[in-house]
């Protein structure tokens, strides 16, 4: 297969300075604020973003270190499949977030629930609807989370996968 490459559309600012410490999904830094600044090239494709409650943000892990095909998560001591976690350190180093918009102000959108750290290469924006995105509970399964989702308020990110 031939490469792709994909150009930044801007940058994400958040609190978090480096990836120890940071909250490691969006429900686990509710109330944390921040902003995405898009290029001012791409601005008017931000028209009627403002409609959403939620957008979704893919970025790139910029400091993650190169990926293990097994690593061990965050909130589990046993090593699982990369594609089965949502960890930083993967083989394209893509990190999706759904964070709430609280307003845009031109190129610049004020946004809550952040997860991210300070910096972050942004590569697109999705409305998030819930028609869409959000799947009936019923018959969901978490495979190894199951036991371990209860530990999301108290995990932080602690370095692991970090350059």
């Amino acid at each position: 297969m031939e490469p792709i490459v994909y150009q930044p559309i801007g940058v994400i600012r958040s609190p978090f300075k480096e990836p120890r410490g940071t909250p490691i999904q969006p429900p686990a830094a509710a109330g944390i604020t921040g902003s995405v600044e898009v290029d001012p090239a791409y601005a008017e494709g931000l028209k009627d973003l403002d409609g959403f409650s939620h957008i979704i943000l893919l970025y790139h892990f910029h400091l993650s270190r190169p990926s293990s095909l097994q690593p061990q998560p965050f909130m589990d001591d046993e090593a699982h499949g990369v594609f089965a976690m949502r960890g930083p350190s993967r083989p394209n180093t893509i990190g999706l977030s759904v964070v709430r918009l609280i307003e845009r102000q031109e190129n610049v959108l004020r946004i809550e629930d952040l997860d991210i750290v300070d910096g972050t290469p942004l590569l697109d924006i999705k409305p998030y609807v819930p028609h869409f995105d959000a799947r009936d509970t019923v018959g969901v399964r978490i495979g190894w989370l199951e036991n371990n989702v209860k530990k999301l308020s108290t995990t932080k990110d602690d370095g692991r996968f970090a350059r």
